[in-house]
């Protein structure tokens, strides 16, 4: 009877790591993918000859399918319950998209087969937590374990394809990022699949009354207007580094100092005693100051230290926003919540990376002053969320 009891225990423990291995392995191809194109993808665009007002308006693509097609994909898997096929489906549909890419020169072209790219793109991280969390409710597994893979692979990819940019020549390095996407095709094919729960009824009312809460959108305001103003950076940083005579190894370094610091941000976050709302405008205030210091064009010694503010600009930003909605939105609406939280920071992000591409083509690095000069907005919207978390708080 012991030996009997003890099978299904065994079974269900390799289950569990057979599960976890592959969402992880599956986590850090998708991470692994966003450390390489972040840093260099602008880089490629610029090398085939695209000028800054259109990379400005393709690097925007991303962020506008976050609030246009992506609550579409997410919704149609989640009603269907076909969360491994949507990820599979994606993932070798966003590789084909890459490779498409890649054989373009023309920017609207680019731009044209950019948008089906991040059309099954963009929606592979919400499925990829939702298909986690189900593993998580199933196994007894720590979701932040199995995430820790993407924020390792993140930094692995800006390093790798740093160093290929330095024997490569950049109008190559869009295949860097193919081969990262194809790896990510491949391995979700080796997602097992997951019974879904049970699809209940859509609560729409609380929809609607999270969209009436002025408190819920002063949160998702000011997390959107702050995270937005990184739009540059992630734009423009690794092409105006390039210019300044920086190889692909220490533009890889730059990038990957600033997700240490975020990862060490997420690291400690249990053990802060800030309010959520606080943190938001630390966040805020360091991007004040983050900005205008990097347009200065410091030495790479200065620039390194610089760019671990982006633990706080990003990184306390984002634990401060967790923290607003868990206390603020009611548990039943938290998916809806979050939802309108990738829409608004979607529109943000895009519209202000389309503004700095033109400000970038007149005025060069002063498109971070323009990034910088929105901080006193970003403060005050901010700041009627305090006293939701402190009422919310308990």
């Amino acid at each position: 009877m012991p030996t009997e009891s003890l099978i299904p225990m065994a079974s269900q423990t390799l289950a569990s790591r057979r599960f976890a291995g592959r969402v992880a392995l599956f986590y850090g191809t998708l991470f692994g993918l966003s450390g390489t194109h972040l840093p260099f993808f602008p880089v490629w665009l610029r090398a085939i000859g695209i000028d800054a007002g259109w990379i400005g308006i393709i690097v925007a693509v991303p962020a506008v399918t976050r609030f246009t097609i992506l609550p579409f994909v997410t919704a149609l898997a989640e009603r269907r319950q076909v969360l491994r096929a949507a990820l599979v489906v994606t993932a070798i549909a966003t590789a084909l998209g890459f490779a498409l890419v890649g054989t373009q020169q023309q920017p609207w072209l680019v731009f044209l087969a950019y948008v089906a790219t991040c059309a099954t793109w963009t929606p592979m991280v919400p499925l990829t937590d939702a298909y986690a969390l189900r593993g998580v409710l199933r196994y007894g597994l720590d979701y932040g374990r199995l995430r820790l893979s993407g924020s390792a692979a993140f930094v692995a990819g800006a390093l790798v394809c740093g160093l290929l940019a330095d024997v490569i020549t950049a109008g190559k390095l869009i295949w860097v990022i193919v081969a990262l996407a194809t790896l990510g095709a491949v391995a979700s094919l080796v997602l097992q699949d997951l019974d879904g729960p049970a699809a209940g009824k859509a609560d729409s009312h609380g929809s609607d009354a999270l969209l009436r809460d002025a408190g819920f959108l002063a949160i998702i305001m000011a997390s959107a207007l702050i995270q937005g103003s990184h739009a540059a950076y992630y734009t423009f940083a690794s092409i105006n580094w390039q210019a300044h005579g920086l190889g692909g190894l220490t533009i890889a370094g730059l990038w990957v100092l600033g997700v240490l610091a975020e990862i060490v941000v997420f690291a400690v976050s249990p053990r802060l005693t800030l309010q959520p709302a606080t943190m938001m405008v630390i966040g805020a205030l360091c991007a004040v100051v983050r900005w205008p210091v990097t347009a200065q064009e410091p030495q790479v010694a200065v620039l390194a230290f610089v760019q671990l503010a982006h633990g706080l600009t990003y990184g306390l930003t984002q634990v401060g926003t967790m923290g607003l909605l868990v206390r603020h939105v009611p548990v039943h609406a938290m998916v809806r919540g979050q939802g309108y939280l990738a829409a608004c920071s979607g529109v943000v992000m895009s519209g202000t990376s389309i503004l700095s591409g033109a400000v970038y083509a007149h005025y060069g690095q002063g498109v971070y002053y323009v990034m910088a000069a929105s901080g006193g907005l970003l403060i005050w919207v901010a700041q009627p969320a305090h006293p939701h978390s402190s009422r919310s708080g308990g």
